[in-house]
């Protein structure tokens, strides 16, 4: 029997450091080190496996292994070789990942589940819901927050588009799912599993109902603050089965200020609790546009839709429900808030010192501090 060589602890401590960009765990507990080999002269050889052969990240992974064994102190030189896990040691990564939990179960739903799950929904489209939902991702996750971003809008699926990520693909693992990064965030959306970008979703309830399911129960999303869902406008069949599958689930109602937007957004936070969800509060999009006055060459505030209408939500919905719904936020109408979605960058990001980032991460900052109480939350007991 040969001595083990001195350098290989320490190349096996460097390569733990090595997290693997999907899973954001190290590529040591997840078995992807398959073999590790150093010679007398320090050149190492390494033999790392990919969870598929199409991985679409095996070149930041390949990179991230030769930067973190080089660093060690007499390795020479490093030559990674990428192979491909056989069906015995992805059946073993999928176990590791569940945990040990059945397959096909929607963790989020089960008794004490930490993560905060919140679906931004509206009553009509065009008010800016999906620009609100991945600026408020993106502001919790800036805050050092844990956050996935679940695009359920099965027909009008924009939010990979506005981070910039609307041709990338996940990773699928047998019967899993592995979320598409973007940044910080966990991403994914029924828009990455088309065949192409032009094809049209034509699903009917059930069908949606088991998209959705699958969305949920077979992405591995890992250890979550958030999960931030992105809500199809009105109150259809995506609506009605997010509050069944995840009854504890907590809704956001955008409008914008115009009494055609709010009296179609109260619907939205009614029918939210008729599923036994509980609404957390209303964000007014669009409140306002400041233009400069060619006469004073002040600027000045113009309410291209109207004003009110948040305000408005909230009050109803208050009466309606029975506990308070707060106007979390008002955000400006700005040019920079448009292009940043059009562009994949999002204004938090973009121009984080606007007026409608500063809103949408005072509208982060309210929803994390928030203390999160019983009313308007399903219990799971009945009255005797």
């Amino acid at each position: 029997m040969t001595d083990e060589h001195p350098l290989l602890p320490r190349i096996r401590a460097a390569l733990h450091e090595v997290i693997d960009p999907e899973i954001k765990r190290p590529i040591t507990e997840l078995g992807m080190v398959d073999d590790v080999a150093v010679d007398d002269e320090g050149n190492v050889t390494i033999a790392v496996l990919l969870t598929t052969e199409g991985c679409p990240l095996k070149g930041p992974i390949r990179e991230d292994v030769t930067k973190a064994v080089e660093a060690v102190e007499g390795v020479r030189g490093v030559v990674v070789n990428l192979g491909v896990m056989n069906d015995e040691q992805r059946a073993a990564l999928r176990t590791l990942l569940r945990g040990g939990v059945p397959e096909r179960t929607i963790r989020f739903a089960e008794p004490g589940n930490t993560t905060k799950v919140i679906a931004v929904a509206s009553g009509k489209g065009g008010v800016g819901k999906s620009s609100v939902t991945v600026n408020l991702a993106i502001a919790l996750s800036e805050m050092g927050r844990k956050v996935g971003l679940l695009d359920a809008d099965i027909y009008g699926h924009s939010v990979p588009d506005m981070l910039g990520i609307g041709d990338q693909r996940p990773t699928p693992l047998d019967d899993m799912i592995m979320p598409v990064p973007a940044g910080d965030l966990k991403v994914i959306s029924v828009g990455m599993l088309k065949p192409s970008r032009d094809q049209v979703i034509a699903w009917r309830g059930p069908i949606l109902d088991r998209a959705l399911t699958q969305l949920l129960a077979d992405v591995y999303w890992g250890d979550l603050d958030y999960l931030i869902l992105d809500l199809p406008p009105g109150t259809g069949d995506v609506a009605m089965s997010l509050g069944q599958k995840i009854p504890n689930s907590e809704v956001i109602v955008v409008t914008t200020p115009q009494q055609a937007a709010a009296e179609v957004a109260e619907r939205a936070g009614t029918m939210a609790a008729i599923m036994q969800q509980r609404v957390i509060g209303v964000v007014e999009n669009m409140a306002w546009y400041e233009a400069v006055c060619p006469h004073c060459e002040k600027a000045h505030r113009v309410d291209i839709f109207g004003s009110g209408g948040g305000e408005q939500v909230s009050r109803v919905l208050t009466e309606r429900l029975g506990y308070d719904i707060p106007l979390l936020a008002q955000i400006p109408l700005e040019t920079d808030l448009r292009t940043g979605g059009d562009s994949g960058v999002p204004v938090v990001q973009s121009h984080p010192q606007s007026g409608a980032a500063q809103a949408l991460m005072g509208l982060a900052k309210t929803v994390d501090e928030r203390k999160r109480g019983l009313a308007g939350m399903q219990l799971g007991v009945n009255p005797v």
